[in-house]
């Protein structure tokens, strides 16, 4: 028999790819998406018909306890990606942050606490950690928040571990670094950076581009999410899932543009900045852990890693048919 997984956040990015990864692993799917009145599943919208048969997609709120109870009912294994992750519209609005990232994680812990599953994995960011103070950055390093985003995220970390100390609840915290990879929004930079070039744009508008970022292809990230499930070694641990290698923003376009063949200029964009004190310049992940203690390995890690996801996602992107969902005339939050 297939064991049932709940996957929170179903519709977004990194939960749509998790969908098709675990549908192949054999697994049988809960899709949990944001219920709304046009009745969209999200990127689930776009899988294949064959995808979209074989999963069960539960419309609900994440920050409704008796929708989140009614979703983990039936599943042994919750995977918990819901989550509010722009982070200039979190200086806007950050009590919806609290409201999402903080009491929908609560709803999620409380619903698996009375319903006997065998794991749940909830999802970290990078961006807790704040600018490194050392680097790489390990699962020791210190938390800061420095957007009300992330501090949302801290605080959304420590309430899964103190369940887990308080009630053994059988969860791991895990903390991607920088995934990229198709269907990812263009506020991230990445496709900001592909969709201008793809749309012909040959001046670039951009944020900060001094920071460094490590980057994750999504298929690695969700291997990770996959691993870590596997294995129990894992339980009421933090784990790190960085590809150990690190480049800056502007040498990341730099990139993009040389696959891409074209000559760009790059340009600051006051509106993409973060607040001096909230910019986080720099975040260059350990992976020690995760490969000690799961099979996970990256695929896509190192400069020739980072291409070869790249190429993929610029394929993706330059595709009509995807194209059409971004636009490079204006500034999203």
């Amino acid at each position: 028999m297939k064991s049932k997984v709940l996957i929170t956040g179903a519709d977004g990015f990194i939960g749509s790819h998790l969908v098709e990864l675990l549908l192949k692993e054999g697994f049988s799917i809960k899709a949990f998406c944001l219920y709304n009145s046009q009745g969209s599943w999200g990127w689930i919208d776009t899988l294949s018909d064959e995808i979209k048969s074989n999963i069960e997609v539960y419309l609900g709120d994440i920050r409704d306890y008796q929708s989140v109870l009614g979703a983990v009912k039936g599943c042994e294994y919750v995977f918990h990606l819901a989550s509010l992750i722009a982070i200039p519209y979190s200086y806007k609005a950050p009590q919806s942050y609290v409201e999402t990232n903080i009491i929908g994680t609560l709803n999620v812990l409380n619903a698996v606490k009375e319903v006997d599953i065998e794991r749940l994995i909830h999802t970290s960011t990078s961006e807790t950690y704040g600018t490194a103070q050392y680097v790489p950055i390990d699962e020791n390093h210190p938390l800061v928040g420095q957007s009300p985003y992330a501090a949302t995220k801290i605080a959304a970390d420590q309430l899964a571990l103190s369940y887990w100390r308080s009630f053994d609840s059988p969860i791991t915290v895990l903390r991607p670094f920088n995934t990229y990879g198709p269907r990812q929004s263009d506020r991230a930079v990445i496709p900001t950076i592909i969709s201008q070039i793809a749309l012909g744009k040959n001046k670039l508008s951009l944020g900060s581009t001094s920071p460094t970022r490590d980057f994750n292809f999504v298929e690695d990230t969700c291997k990770a999410f996959l691993e870590v499930a596997k294995s129990n070694l894992t339980i009421g641990k933090t784990i790190n899932v960085a590809s150990n290698f690190e480049i800056s923003i502007s040498e990341t376009a730099l990139l993009i543009s040389e696959i891409m063949n074209k000559e760009v200029e790059i340009n600051l964009d006051k509106k993409r900045l973060r607040p001096k004190n909230s910019e986080v310049e720099r975040l260059y992940g350990d992976n020690t852990l995760i490969k000690k203690i799961t099979n996970w390995e990256p695929n896509y890690g190192g400069f020739q890693g980072f291409k070869k996801g790249l190429k993929i996602t610029i394929d993706w992107f330059s595709s009509p048919e995807n194209l059409k969902f971004y636009s490079p005339n204006s500034y999203k939050i």
